[in-house]
């Protein structure tokens, strides 16, 4: 029963229903985490400006924000202390009324000279002046008054008037002007005469500053755009509005901003968040289907990935919408940096470019924000390449910081009123997001990569130094199944770089995957000093396949104890996959006189599993030509490729590679990939000559050309 169920958890539909349930249980959560703004608003109340607040309403939360409507009310007061704006004086206009005088005086002239009108018919004359209402009593002195005098009375009238209108006389300056003029009159004239001056002159003042309406909307302007955008604050627990009080739209606007205003739409709002995660998850599913991703594979790495996912949403979608700065300096980009770490670039460019759009969902003006996260994530991605170094995510950091302020600058700048202090802030939190997501991306890979057993680039060459505990166990413990473990290497790495497979990780499997026989180095030929005893001889070979096989499982005890990647543990598990101890074997047979029935074969089996990946199966391929090509030292081309050909074709008939994805074309690849390596490893040597009576102690040199 144990055993059916254990089949069964480990079947292929079984799995197939985990990734399924693992993605809808993920797109529930996106969906959560994208309305998780309106479940948080469940306490708010459907108000709206002019509403009576049924009870007292408190910030939940210490909030600033930029207020529109306070600001609004602020510059349309700014914009109506604004006085009136008038063009300065128009020198035309005091010219034109200055002829004026001019034409009127030469007109009363005439009059005054005409002797053949009678008093009353010139009184009518002087009454029928258009520009000059005059009183009889004026008219009775103009009349009257001697030619001297008449001459000074004009003369005095032109130059207070061209005094006066010299001035910005505006409309409602006109009295108070007029007010003036008796004492601009020169003293040295009569009291009649100045009393003349002064009746005439007010006549003609006019206003000569006229009121603009481009001038005044200008100014009305300035002054709106002089007011700096209000700032509200309310610290937690403040009261924003007292139970009874009417709603304003101050009020309306800070309650919003608080989350205290009731949706009248929420429906539409889940609608919406419901389509966005839907449609997202259908283009993972359709992208990961068509493009599977061999590390995002297994269970462990999926739920792994979706929890990270989530992590990072929930985070973007309780930050972004509280702060003006503070949704520039969350770290999406370290969600990306962190998938490519652990995952491969493939999944982090479609992961981040799905969360880019979830995490910006609903906030105010979203593609900035979205172009922000979206194309900075994906640069550094570019940037980190295979993160060989620390360096690499230093550099990440730097594209981030870079690439954030080139977005800023393209979204933000060509829509807004240059705002130096406001663009220095943007670039200094975009630079911050840059070193923060970098250093975050280091710091939770290294440590995911421990907990979930990842074969991240760092921790791959971490482990591969010379000096690791596990090499150095190795080396003093089996030096020859250590040496045996580099050639492997040398020729699975080269012929992993020639299929596009990983050949880092290759590398590293190649140099763990015998690591069991160092618990017992002497039972393995390599480890065996020239001329000694094979223990194997005095063992039944049941019992010595047993201990051959056993190098597997002491393998994966080592590797999890020094806590290698679980990646690792497949090469040691995978690397002879369920072929059979040949040799033990045909032991068996010939002590059984050839009788298969009395030789259980399940005994010289390997625990396998076949290979599952390429890299698996190109150290299947390297173990085997490597130990083809001890057993058999080719010497001549033909000799390296007839062996290489045999060691491939031997895996390959075992039916060890159906499950490795390898094609025709990357066999014949990796087939020329080993002989160029092996050609390499036993080129000839020249031989050393002979002492003839000089040694070494004498400081001669014993190697010919240096080698």
């Amino acid at each position: 029963m144990a055993h059916s169920l254990k089949k069964f958890l480990s079947s292929a539909k079984f799995l197939a229903f985990l990734r399924i349930l693992i993605l809808v249980l993920a797109v529930v959560g996106s969906f959560v985490a994208l309305v998780l703004p309106i479940l948080l608003d469940a306490v708010a109340l459907p108000l709206a400006v002019g509403d009576v607040a049924p009870r007292n309403l408190e910030a939940p939360y210490a909030i600033e924000y930029i207020s529109d409507v306070r600001t609004e009310d602020a510059r349309q007061y700014a914009s109506l202390t604004v006085d009136a704006v008038y063009t300065q004086a128009d020198p035309s206009i005091a010219r034109e009324q200055i002829d004026n005088l001019r034409r009127v005086f030469q007109y009363i002239s005439t009059i005054q000279a005409d002797e053949y009108a009678s008093p009353n018919e010139q009184k009518a004359d002087l009454l029928a002046l258009e520009n000059l209402n005059l009183k009889e009593e004026t008219i009775s002195i103009i009349l009257s008054i001697s030619n001297p005098q008449w001459e000074a009375v004009q003369q005095e009238s032109l130059s207070v008037l061209e005094q006066v209108m010299r001035n910005n006389i505006r409309q409602n300056d006109i009295t108070s002007t007029q007010r003036n003029i008796p004492s601009r009159v020169s003293l040295a004239l009569t009291e009649i005469q100045a009393q003349l001056v002064t009746e005439i002159v007010k006549a003609f003042i006019v206003p000569n500053s006229l009121y603009s309406d481009i001038l005044t909307k200008a100014s009305r302007d300035s002054a709106r755009e002089a007011v700096e955008p209000i700032i509200q604050q309310y610290k937690s627990g403040e009261r924003v509005v007292s139970s009874g009080q009417i709603i304003t739209p101050a009020n309306l606007e800070a309650l919003i901003n608080l989350g205290l205003i009731q949706s009248q739409d929420e429906f539409l709002e889940y609608l919406g968040a419901g389509a966005l995660t839907l449609a997202l998850a259908i283009f993972l599913w359709l992208y990961f289907r068509y493009r599977p991703s061999t590390k995002l594979k297994d269970i462990r790495s999926l739920i792994s990935t979706a929890i990270i996912f989530l992590i990072f949403l929930v985070g973007a979608r309780l930050t972004l919408p509280t702060q003006a700065f503070i949704p520039y300096l969350y770290p999406i980009p370290a969600f990306g940096l962190l998938i490519a770490t652990l995952f491969g670039a493939d999944a982090a460019f479609m992961l981040v470019i799905s969360l880019s759009f979830l995490a910006t969902y609903g906030v105010d003006n979203p593609l900035p924000l979205t172009a922000y996260y979206l194309v900075s994530s994906l640069v550094s991605i570019l940037v980190l390449g295979k993160a060989r170094q620390a360096w690499s995510f230093l550099k990440a950091g730097l594209a981030i910081s870079l690439t954030g302020i080139a977005m800023l600058l393209a979204y933000w700048l060509p829509f807004n009123a240059p705002d130096w202090v406001e663009i220095a802030t943007l670039a200094a939190t975009a630079s911050f997001n840059g070193i923060a997501s970098a250093s975050l991306t280091l710091l939770l890979q290294f440590f995911l990569a421990q907990i979930l057993g990842l074969p991240t680039t760092l921790r791959l060459l971490e482990i591969s130094r010379p000096d690791a505990p596990l090499l150095q166990l190795l080396l003093r413990a089996a030096p020859g199944t250590y040496q045996h473990s580099l050639q492997v290497a040398n020729l699975a790495e080269q012929a992993a770089e020639s299929i596009g497979a990983n050949a880092l990780l290759v590398r590293v499997g190649a140099l763990f995957h015998d690591v069991g026989k160092a618990q017992n180095p002497l039972f393995f030929i390599e480890n065996q000093a020239v001329g000694s005893i094979n223990t194997h001889e005095d063992l039944a070979p049941e019992e010595s396949a047993k201990i051959i096989i056993r190098h597997v499982t002491d393998g994966v005890v080592l590797g999890k104890k020094y806590r290698l990647p679980r990646r690792l543990i497949d090469f040691m598990l995978e690397h002879h996959g369920s072929n059979i101890t040949r040799y033990q074997y045909s032991q068996a047979l010939e002590d059984a006189h050839g009788d298969v029935s009395k030789v259980d074969i399940e005994k010289f089996r390997y625990p396998g599993p076949v290979p599952q990946s390429r890299e698996t199966a190109l150290l299947m391929l390297a173990d085997g030509t490597e130990a083809w090509a001890r057993a058999e030292p080719p010497q001549t081309e033909y000799e390296f490729r007839s062996l290489v050909h045999k060691a491939i074709e031997t895996v390959q008939k075992s039916g060890q590679l159906e499950n490795t994805r390898l094609t025709l074309r990357d066999l014949s690849l990796i087939k020329e990939s080993f002989i160029t390596t092996l050609r390499g490893t036993r080129h000839p040597r020249v031989k050393y000559p002979k002492d003839k009576g000089k040694s070494a102690s004498q400081g001669i040199e014993t190697k010919p050309n240096g080698k």
